[in-house]
């Protein structure tokens, strides 16, 4: 489940992809659509988070920055050994 970090309060625009940036703020860059190439990104919002390791930091649909705790399953390596057993088999 996702917690509030900061409530910024960012109005979203069609066509941009908003995102938390290295620096704990709010920027926005156009999405690259077929042959079109995105742009820059720009700064939306101040918010100035610090980032903590092991977490998701994304804008919520109320314009404010959330976090949610990255889960790390290693059960696809588990599935890949099989496959290699299996084959060493035939």
């Amino acid at each position: 489940m996702a917690k509030k970090v900061a409530k910024v309060g960012v109005k979203k625009e069609k066509g941009y992809l908003y995102f938390v940036d290295k620096n704990g703020d709010v920027s926005a860059a156009l999405m690259a659509r077929g042959d079109k190439k995105g742009g820059k990104p720009k700064k939306v919002a101040k918010a100035g988070i610090k980032k903590e390791k092991g977490y998701l930091y994304f804008i919520d649909k109320d314009g404010d920055i959330a976090a949610a705790a990255m889960v790390r399953g290693g059960a696809k390596k588990k599935k890949a050994k099989a496959k290699k057993v299996a084959k060493k088999r035939k």
